[in-house]
């Protein structure tokens, strides 16, 4: 089985696009964190141990991996080669999708972070940290380690773990998916009816409800009024 390697996809891209719209990894990262917050809000009141909780919604999820660029081989730049492709990923650019130049409404392009079934949410790099620990006799970079923060930029189902944009007036929860868990054992936990899986399968555009993947995350709509 030839060996999957992981890539970001940069916004506009899709999956077989030619070089330039993706940064190849040249190392498989050995970890992936990523963490999901929601919003409470306590009722403040004097004399009480466990005030009362309300939900105030959803915040985007943020994805954290650490890569490794090496360019020994080659004795080429490193920082030239790939680091200045990851930095261009913070500078703010008014021509891609989403931006409005007169409103001064410019950002980041979106990325995500691909390898084999694993897709994050369409995200923008919220930080990144470059350490350079291996340098050629003339003080050329040849190896670095670069840890990289995505904050979610919106929602798509397809892709996994998800939130649903701020504001919006039906909040989802997000589940994750146990070994043996099915759709419809999801559902009843949820809504208490098995055959409202097709819900929970339409949220999250799954076309195989047999399928799941156990530790994938699910998003979980509130219940339809029908």
């Amino acid at each position: 089985m030839a060996l999957a390697k992981a890539y970001l996809l940069i916004e506009g891209s899709t999956a077989g696009a030619a070089t330039g719209d993706r940064i190849d990894c040249l190392f498989n990262p050995t970890q992936i964190a990523y963490s999901l917050r929601n919003g409470w809000k306590s009722d403040k009141k004097t004399g009480v141990d466990a005030p009362a909780v309300h939900f105030i919604g959803s915040s985007p999820g943020s994805f954290h991996l650490d890569l490794i660029f090496d360019t020994t081989d080659t004795g080429e730049s490193v920082a030239t080669t790939y680091i200045d492709q990851l930095t261009a990923l913070m500078a703010i650019k008014s021509s891609v999708s989403g931006t409005d130049e007169d409103s001064g409404n410019a950002r980041p392009p979106v990325v995500s972070f691909n390898w084999a079934d694993f897709h994050t949410p369409p995200g923008v790099i919220e930080s990144m940290d470059v350490t350079y620990n291996y340098f050629a006799s003339n003080g050329t970079p040849l190896r670095a380690k670069v840890s990289i923060s995505i904050k979610q930029f919106k929602a798509q189902y397809s892709y996994g773990a998800q939130n649903p944009t701020s504001g919006t007036p039906r909040p989802h929860r997000v589940h994750r998916v146990q070994p043996g868990e099915t759709l419809d054992r999801i559902s009843a936990r949820y809504y208490g009816d098995s055959t409202r899986w097709r819900q929970l399968a339409n949220a999250n555009g799954i076309e195989d409800p047999l399928a799941l993947r156990p530790g994938s995350l699910l998003a979980i709509p509130r219940m339809d009024s029908t």
